[in-house]
C-alpha cells in the first residue's frame, strides 16, 4: 500500500492527493500531528533521501526558528527539529514501500506511477 505522509492542509498534499484519485491511485494518508512521527523511520529517510531534501525551509517554522540554530544546522539537529516539529519536513512524502518521493510534480508521479 502506497503511503503519504503530510499534514492535511497543506496545499501541496491537497494537489497531490488530488492528483493520486484523478488517477484512480489508492493510498493511505499518514498525518505527521495525529499518526506521529517514528524517529527510526525518519532516520531512514534521512540515510536515503539525506536531510537537505527533507528539510523544508520554506516553511513557517523554519523561519520562526532562532539564527543560531539555522547558522548551526546539521543533520542531527535537523533530524531533532523534524522530530519536534514535523511540518519542518517536506511535503508530501510518498513511500511506495520500495521507493520514496518527495515533493510533488505531476510529472514525477506519472513517472513514479508509470501513468
Amino acid at each position: 500500500m502506497i503511503t503519504m505522509y503530510g499534514i492535511p492542509n497543506c496545499d501541496t498534499i491537497k494537489k497531490a492527493r488530488k492528483w493520486l484519485e484523478a488517477n484512480q491511485i489508492e493510498y493511505r494518508f499518514h498525518d505527521y500531528r495525529k499518526d506521529g512521527l517514528d524517529e527510526t523511520q525518519l532516520k531512514n529517510w534521512v540515510s536515503e533521501l539525506g536531510w537537505e531534501t527533507l528539510l523544508n525551509k520554506r516553511g513557517t517554522t523554519w523561519r520562526q526558528q532562532p539564527e543560531e540554530i539555522k547558522d548551526t544546522i546539521n543533520e542531527a539537529s535537523a533530524i531533532s527539529l523534524m522530530l519536534e516539529y514535523p511540518a519542518m519536513i517536506k511535503r508530501p512524502l510518498i513511500d511506495t514501500g520500495s521507493v520514496r518521493l518527495v515533493g510533488f510534480k505531476d510529472t514525477e508521479y506519472s513517472a513514479l506511477f508509470d501513468i
